[in-house]
């Protein structure tokens, strides 16, 4: 009796504990999780009103060597697709928030759209493990490409596939 009591305990403990609530790190292939962020400019950004555009969604941080590498070739993807169809967000996990990007562009000279996540719930939700991390999001609000680690995204193959996704309807 008490061997099947210790047993049925033992079942719901393990049944419990495999119950998260937690929901699972998107994948390429699945819809992007919508969020509300503020850029450092004050405004108000959603993803999903950005539905219609190729997004590519960039986790980084000021202190952070690899991310400041990737930072030019991410100025001149920005530069060289249109507004009209493309948005780059670059999403600053800094704990100082917005005076720590600022004072980072401010000594750098550089500036990109960037979004703040000081509490860092949106790169939880993305399953983040480190930056920089990348997400290329379609028209749609599909997850294309995860990208982990820096990467020259003012590569011309780089370009070509952006491009791809934006003349895709």
């Amino acid at each position: 009796m008490k061997a099947n009591l210790l047993l049925i305990i033992g079942v719901l403990l393990l049944v419990l504990t495999g119950c998260k609530s937690e929901a699972p790190a998107p994948r390429e292939g699945g819809p992007a999780p919508d969020f509300e962020l503020t850029a450092l400019s004050g405004e108000k950004v959603r993803l999903s009103g950005l539905r219609g555009k190729v997004v590519l969604l960039n986790f980084w941080a000021s202190w952070c060597p690899p991310c400041r590498e990737e930072i030019p070739s991410l100025v001149t993807l920005n530069a060289k697709l249109p507004a009209r169809d493309f948005q780059l967000l670059t999403v600053a996990i800094d704990k100082g928030g917005r005076e720590a990007i600022a004072a980072f562009f401010g000594k750098t000279g550089v500036s990109l759209p960037t979004l703040l996540d000081s509490d860092g719930q949106v790169g939880k939700n993305y399953g983040i493990t480190g930056v920089p991390e990348t997400f290329v999001i379609d028209k749609q609000g599909i997850i294309r490409k995860k990208v982990i680690g820096p990467i020259d995204w003012s590569d011309p193959s780089v370009i070509r596939h952006l491009d791809s996704l934006r003349e895709v309807e």
